[in-house]
């Protein structure tokens, strides 16, 4: 009890420093270090697209994993793991920040494709959908299978974040029954007194650091029994300033996590209840 409210503390702390001056500075090291994880991480899902290896994470599992995961969506529940993309086997650094890459898998019985395309399409419902993590959705543009959305984001953990996002979406076909979405955020602002007349954005890349850049890639199989519904995200925040990591590293590591099983337990619930 005493170091988890330690923990919220210091974290609390941290960011009354950013607040009061001390903000970090996205820099063009971190962003090529970021883009190179992401180009070596989308050359794996280019190969799952064409057959190369298995479509859904799930299927890449040992056998005894894959029948722990297959009790957990009889359950209803999410199946979510940490992946980590190497270059020649070896650790990609990332300098002044930290990069965080999940997968995450839930099975929605009796679902057909079709449904769960449709149900991300429908940003304009995403505050209804998602609330509170999402309270505000926009469609700027649509052409074809391309959408680009504007999303106001709402994360708390101990203290509250808002973030602003523009978002380019990419409904990729993957073969019969298969869809992949890529959605890339393409300009994060994090706001300061959200909701009130002081509202403000802080300059992109120059702020608390709490999410520098954000992909979720979305893959989506029917099945004869259903369809099974896999995100995996990607994203870049703010390094841990040094001697606090394990105070504050939780605090920061759980974020996209938890906001990947919340993704992803809505969707299997919203989808399910029209199946």
């Amino acid at each position: 009890m005493i170091r988890n409210r330690t923990a919220e503390l210091a974290a609390v702390l941290w960011v009354a420093a950013s607040a009061a001056g001390s903000a970090a500075d996205l820099r063009d090291a971190t962003v090529a270090a970021f883009d190179r994880y992401v180009r070596l991480t989308e050359v794996r899902m280019d190969a799952e697209m064409r057959g190369g290896r298995p479509f859904l994470w799930l299927d890449s599992l040992t056998e005894s994993r894959r029948t722990d995961a297959s009790a957990a969506f009889l359950r209803g529940e999410t199946v979510v793991s940490r992946l980590e993309t190497r270059d020649g086997g070896k650790t990609i650094d990332v300098p002044d920040g930290l990069l965080h890459h999940w997968v995450g898998t839930v099975f929605a019985p009796g679902v057909r494709l079709e449904q769960g395309v449709r149900l991300m399409q429908s940003y304009e419902r995403y505050p209804d959908i998602y609330r509170p993590a999402i309270r505000r959705s926009r469609t700027l543009s649509h052409e074809g299978d391309r959408f680009n959305v504007q999303l106001r984001l709402f994360m708390k953990k101990v203290i509250s974040v808002v973030l602003d996002t523009d978002n380019d979406v990419r409904y990729i076909d993957a073969g019969p029954n298969r869809k992949q979405v890529r959605s890339y955020a393409t300009r994060i602002a994090e706001v300061d007194d959200a909701g009130t007349p002081r509202e403000r954005e802080k300059p992109v890349g120059h702020d608390n650091g709490f999410l520098w850049r954000f992909n979720n890639y979305c893959s989506i199989e029917e099945r004869a029994e259903g369809s099974y519904v896999q995100c995996e995200s990607v994203s870049l925040s703010r390094r841990i300033p040094t001697g606090l990591g394990w105070l504050i590293g939780p605090f920061v590591t759980s974020i996209p996590r938890e906001s990947l099983e919340f993704t992803l337990g809505t969707i299997r619930r919203t989808v399910t209840k029209g199946a």
